[in-house]
């Protein structure tokens, strides 16, 4: 990863933000709430769900091995995370598709 101070800004939001560990975010991308949400490009995961498998990826990942294309996919969750917290509904949001696709993201609204 290159190490402007973005970059680095960057990498911190990104720890801060995905508040799922990697085996919290691989069990969550197996169940059916998981496979339920997201928009779909042809037949296969949605894009979220191909996100969090990409997240986990990173995760396992020490700073210093991360290719372009994980750098990309930090500003992706970092602008997905941010935008979808802002359209947070109005109530109790433990079982809607709202909370289900930020999880995909690697990102539990209810976690502490």
């Amino acid at each position: 990863m290159s190490t402007t101070a973005d970059d680095k800004d960057l990498y911190a939001t990104f720890k801060k933000e995905v508040n799922m560990t990697a085996s919290e975010l691989e069990k969550w991308l197996k169940t059916d709430e998981s496979k339920s949400v997201g928009q779909h490009e042809g037949d296969g995961p949605s894009i979220g769900h191909q996100s969090g498998e990409h997240i986990v990826r990173i995760l396992h990942k020490k700073k210093a091995d991360l290719t372009p294309d994980d750098e990309h996919q930090l500003h992706r969750v970092h602008s997905y995370i941010s935008r979808h917290l802002a359209q947070r509904p109005h109530g109790d949001v433990s079982h809607t598709p709202w909370r289900y696709s930020l999880m995909n993201w690697g990102h539990d609204p209810l976690k502490k």
